[in-house]
């Protein structure tokens, strides 16, 4: 099977648990072992940072356990490709505005409710209504209505765009014409819900009620901060996982996951530790693999950091600090050249995607750095320190160290990391716009396309636009792209609206990670997909 897999913000979220966290809850995975499609699968996972709610999770933590427990309109296959998957139909009319959208009347919820056009209305309509305060709110924007439901006090909570035409069609009506919209509908903020979701939401977020190949093992499935266990769905219409469920296991440090992989109490896991890079092909000699998937990493510098807003000033020192570091050497030094340097704020396997000319700002320079920063200066003298904010329970501090290490070495100004203890720390700051510093980030695409590398993360008010980015021309350019049936001419616009970026720098550039994985040699059946995310239905032990 190839089941539906998304992509959300933090990429390469490296989290993981003590040996202790992993001896309570990871048991021994046999389930009833034998090859015999019942054996457990133990995979890596961390702690979501919020409820698992599908309109409300835009981080790598949540959206791994919500890509099992979920199936769209369409599915992704391991190479990007779309399928339908609940739908039995997706027709666009001529000018790509509207949508009618048929389902197959064979789906249900695991509580036994069927899957019908208001499953779909309604999560839609409860992501985009601002009293309800969703992170994905931004996916609904260009469905029509939107901008009455998501305005501050907003009292309409219903998308006009969204019209049911019986339980297995409804139509979809856009505010701008955007040929590839049926793309989106594999990503998880686009799935369904039951009725039971809108009794009592919070309850809801803990215990989720999805259509997809796994269940949660129990409403108490998930113990925070130690790991969450599913089994497989037997009421699942699509086609069954060849083993009996996933058990996420949730770690505080790649090393301790690593090493319990080596033991046999982990089955699989990516990426691998920074550590294990120069090692893990020789650990695992016939159970490993690299992938160069649709992901990214990058810093992000907040537009109200002082010395850092949308002016000349703020330019030329995002300019300067691109260009202070060596990316080269911190690919080669600390992840044993599993990385390819970056040239833009996509990723290179995106098909048919023109990349602008960033010579001038994205790359090692550490002279041209100093004068840009000079010309700073003397537009306002610079003071304070420079701090990068990352998650200490990730694989991140080396390459922060590296990175400010280099910028105060180049621009001779004091520059360290800001370490948070957790993901779910740094996560609610940036989330609140208090982190007070630049921050790790990074994109995992949730579909394949250049624009899901752009839309929420720089265009104004994007669902992931932590920043606070924006940029008039910017987000013109997105709209006539969105509108454009030509690919080539639509690449072309993307590729205008890229080059906005390479000289504003909202975030700066680290690299494109290859992402390096391993599994237990019992394991049979791994598959990771497009966008760097395992589909676990293959997978078999024993």
């Amino acid at each position: 099977m190839k089941s539906q897999k998304k992509a959300i913000l933090a990429g390469l979220t490296a989290i993981a648990a003590s040996a202790a966290m992993v001896a309570c809850s990871s048991d021994d995975g046999s389930g009833g072992g034998g090859g015999d499609g019942s054996a457990i699968i133990n995979a890596y996972g961390c702690e979501p940072q919020a409820a698992l709610l599908t309109t409300d999770t835009n981080e790598t933590c949540g959206g791994d356990i919500l890509d099992t427990l979920y199936t769209g309109l369409v599915t992704y296959k391991n190479d990007g490709e779309t399928e339908m998957a609940v739908a039995d139909s997706i027709d666009a009319n001529d000018d790509a505005t509207e949508f009618t959208v048929k389902l197959k009347d064979n789906w249900t919820f695991t509580n036994g409710e069927k899957v019908t056009a208001d499953s779909f209305i309604d999560a839609w309509n409860y992501a985009a209504a601002s009293k309800n305060a969703q992170k994905q709110q931004y996916f609904f924007e260009n469905i029509q209505g939107y901008d009455k439901v998501s305005e501050e006090g907003a009292t309409e909570d219903k998308l006009s765009g969204l019209e049911k035409v019986s339980d297995t069609e409804f139509k979809i009506k856009l505010s701008s014409p955007e040929a590839s919209f049926p793309k989106r509908l594999g990503y998880t903020a686009y799935s369904p819900w039951p009725k039971a979701a809108f009794d009592d939401v919070k309850a809801y977020g803990e215990a989720p009620i999805g259509n997809g190949p796994y269940k949660l093992e129990s409403d108490s499935a998930w113990q925070h901060n130690v790991g969450l266990k599913t089994v497989v769905n037997e009421d699942f219409a699509g086609e069954k996982p060849a083993n009996g469920g996933v058990n996420f296991i949730f770690y505080q440090n790649l090393d301790t996951a690593y090493a319990d992989l080596q033991s046999g109490r982990l089955d699989v896991m990516g990426p691998v530790s920074n550590a294990a890079l120069s090692t893990y092909k020789n650990d695992f000699p016939d159970s490993n693999g690299e992938l160069a998937a649709m992901r990214s990493q990058t810093f992000v510098i907040p537009q109200n950091l002082p010395h850092f807003g949308n002016d000349e000033e703020g330019k030329l020192r995002r300019q300067a600090i691109s260009l202070a570091f060596d990316r080269q050497l911190i690919i080669d030094s600390i992840f044993s050249g599993a990385a390819q340097t970056p040239v833009d704020f996509a990723v290179p396997t995106l098909p048919g995607i023109e990349s602008p000319d960033s010579s001038k700002t994205i790359g090692y320079d550490p002279e041209r750095a100093k004068e840009l920063w000079k010309k700073a200066d003397e537009i306002k003298p610079w003071s304070g320190k420079f701090e990068l904010a990352y998650n200490a329970d990730g694989d991140h501090q080396s390459w922060v160290e590296a990175v400010t290490n280099g910028i105060s070495k180049t621009l001779g100004i004091e520059a360290t990391g800001k370490a948070y203890p957790i993901f779910k720390g740094l996560r609610d700051d940036v989330t609140n716009g208090t982190v007070g510093a630049a921050f790790r980030s990074g994109w995992q695409a949730d579909y394949p396309s250049v624009a899901n590398f752009l839309e929420p993360q720089f265009k104004t008010n994007g669902s992931s636009n932590d920043g606070k980015y924006s940029n008039r021309e910017f987000d013109k350019l997105l709209e006539e792209a969105s509108a454009e049936t030509d690919d080539a001419k639509a690449n072309a616009l993307y590729k205008r609206a890229q080059e906005i970026l390479v000289d504003e720098l909202p975030a700066i550039p680290l690299l494109v990670p290859k992402t390096a994985y391993a599994w237990n040699p019992d394991v049979s059946g791994v598959e990771m997909m497009w966008n760097g995310t395992f589909d676990y239905a293959p997978m078999k032990k024993g």
